[in-house]
């Protein structure tokens, strides 16, 4: 039968003991990690959040009743043990905290018995993730994931305290607010006092953030909890934390001030990472041209090369065809991969065709100066001659070309100079190279829906110098907005907000509203404005991005304590799952009729 804790109280966590309280009386509680009978003398490795600490139990010290119960000691069981803590009596464990100390135990409690695990609470254990999910308390146990989710707390808190001292309120808003389906599908709540009618769940605080703005609140931050009913990948989940701001008063150069400060401190605190400043910024336009991505990856070369007007009027027809229907040529060169396998070769030009390529032209470089190439028949060798030289191509390199149109071939090269440069392993894994990446366009046509989109959303401030093409040319346009990014992955995005009503309207109209329609969406945010609007800014992170990056985590599911898998369920709780009769009744919802019949 268990025991209770009967007044006892802990004196210290397993890790916190120390080799100043050698001497003292601790009692300390956790999960029973091993334990390994010796006859006479039993050897338990005590563990809980903070790490583990050997117990040693001798008949003699800790008296027959104790010693019968460490005899029956499990993993995973739950004690409480007080005893003495001893310099270790046997070899120094060099790879725990504890590992010059260790406590001889006086008595020992049972508080809660165990059965055997479905796999080993251990470090870098080698279990399925359907297994780990399904008991993720279980899997949360683990020392290794412990610490993310322990990591993670502090950057919370670092983020609170460094906002609270520059001056920043911290605010909630609504969970429960209105559907706006521009961007990503909203997560609905049916209202059952009002029949018919849904809620949306956020997917930013955005309008409640501006709504502040206009209240005069001046600087606000949260950490809030938003939604989007998306397909997931490893870097996202249908529920996810953002570290949310806004500020009045201000333009691009404050917003980029201050988020610079603030990611240094938070990398210093968190993990004593050393972030110099300023940050680089680079456009979004040379982003793109050079790194095939608006999020790139700086830590390594493979830079793309247009060579569109080298292979202008070349006899390769899948050249020429795209550049005649306004297409463009670009390149990569694989520095030294001239010998690299047909068999390596032909996976990529796979790979590149999942991201809409295709095919994948090649050209190597031979030790003797001569080229092998997938195209060469059809181009003279001064052609040949001056591909290579715009490549910066010497002996021993390999060449890959895409030729399409300029969004496929920024996809393709994007994602394929990720690829070749893991296979190159010339990635340095231990780099945190943060970047700004600005001056994103303000719209981006949709081909589904025929006609311009917002790239942020339709409250982002044009560049002034852009406003007098926004009706002529409105593909043309920038936008004050800015983006955030460590190692290839975007971690957070803002820009400054429109609070010219003119400005507005004008935005609303290239997007297709009608007046009835943005103000039947976003009536609530015109009509605040009508009031007195600062000009306004702002900003908000992916905290479970930050955290995977700061741990080195290869998925986001290990940094959060109860994520959903792949199909946006949770295994541990069967969520989602039917409800009953009278729950549906409550809602004025009605199941299909397909449903009924079964």
């Amino acid at each position: 039968m268990a025991e209770t804790m009967k007044g006892l109280h802990r004196t210290h966590r397993c890790a916190e003991v120390t080799r100043a309280s050698i001497g003292s009386e601790v009692t300390v509680m956790g999960w029973v990690q091993k334990q390994r009978n010796k006859g006479g003398i039993i050897f338990v490795d005590l563990r809980d959040r903070s790490g583990i600490l050997q117990i040693i139990f001798e008949e003699a010290d800790c008296g027959k009743e104790s010693f019968e119960k460490a005899e029956k000691l499990r993993s995973e069981f739950v004690v409480a043990v007080t005893g003495i803590l001893e310099k270790r009596s046997g070899a120094v464990n060099e790879n725990l905290e504890t590992g010059e100390v260790e406590v001889r135990a006086k008595s020992v409690r049972i508080l809660s018995e165990a059965e055997t695990p479905p796999f080993p609470i251990e470090a870098g254990v080698k279990t399925k993730e359907e297994l780990r999910l399904k008991y993720r308390y279980l899997d949360l146990r683990r020392p290794d994931l412990q610490s993310n989710i322990m990591l993670r707390s502090k950057i919370v808190a670092n983020v609170r305290k460094f906002m609270t001292d520059e001056g920043f309120l911290e605010i909630e808003t609504p969970i429960l607010g209105k559907s706006t389906p521009e961007g990503a599908r909203d997560y609905l709540v049916p209202s059952r006092v009002h029949p018919g009618t849904f809620y949306g769940l956020p997917q930013s605080p955005q309008l409640f953030k501006q709504l502040l703005m206009c209240s005069g609140y001046d600087r606000y931050f949260q950490i809030a909890k938003c939604f989007r009913d998306e397909d997931l990948r490893a870097d996202r989940q249908p529920e996810f934390t953002q570290i949310d701001m806004e500020l009045s008063f201000v333009d691009v150069e404050d917003v980029l001030d201050v988020n610079e400060r603030l990611i240094k401190y938070v990398a210093k605190e968190a993990i004593g990472l050393d972030v110099q400043l300023p940050l680089p910024r680079i456009t979004w336009q040379e982003a793109m041209d050079r790194f095939g991505s608006d999020k790139p990856d700086t830590r390594f070369g493979l830079e793309l090369t247009d060579v569109s007007d080298v292979v202008k009027g070349c006899g390769f027809g899948v050249f020429t065809s795209a550049l005649e229907a306004g297409g463009s040529v670009r390149g990569i060169n694989a520095k030294g991969q001239a010998e690299m396998p047909r068999k390596k070769i032909d996976a990529l030009v796979d790979f590149a065709k999942g991201y809409g390529a295709k095919g994948l032209a090649y050209l190597s470089i031979q030790p003797d100066g001569t080229y092998k190439s997938s195209f060469a028949k059809f181009m003279t060798e001064e052609q040949l001659d001056a591909l290579v030289k715009k490549m910066g191509g010497e002996k021993g390199d390999l060449l890959f070309f895409a030729a399409d149109k300029l969004n496929i071939v920024y996809s393709v090269l994007g994602a394929l100079r990720i690829e070749i440069g893991e296979m190159m392993g010339i990635i340095d894994h231990d780099k945190f190279n943060f970047l700004w990446v600005t001056e994103f366009p303000l719209l981006e046509w949709s081909e589904e829906e025929n006609r311009f989109v917002a790239m942020h959303h339709p409250f982002t401030m044009p560049m002034e110098e852009d406003l007098p093409y926004i009706d002529s040319d409105p593909g043309r346009v920038r936008a004050k907005a800015y983006d955030i990014v460590l190692n290839g992955v975007e971690l957070g995005g803002g820009s400054v907000r429109i609070y010219q009503d003119d400005v507005q309207e004008k935005m609303f109209e290239i997007l297709g509203f009608t007046k009835e329609e943005a103000h039947n969406r976003f009536g609530f945010l015109l009509d605040a404005f009508r009031y007195g609007v600062p000009p306004h800014a702002g900003l908000a992170y992916g905290l479970d991005r930050l955290v995977m990056l700061l741990v080195k985590a290869d998925n986001i599911r290990e940094v959060i304590a109860f994520p959903k898998v792949k199909d946006a369920s949770c295994l541990m709780m069967n969520a989602p799952d039917v409800v009953d009769e009278v729950q549906w009744a409550d809602l004025h919802l009605a199941k299909r009729a397909e449903e009924s019949e079964q």
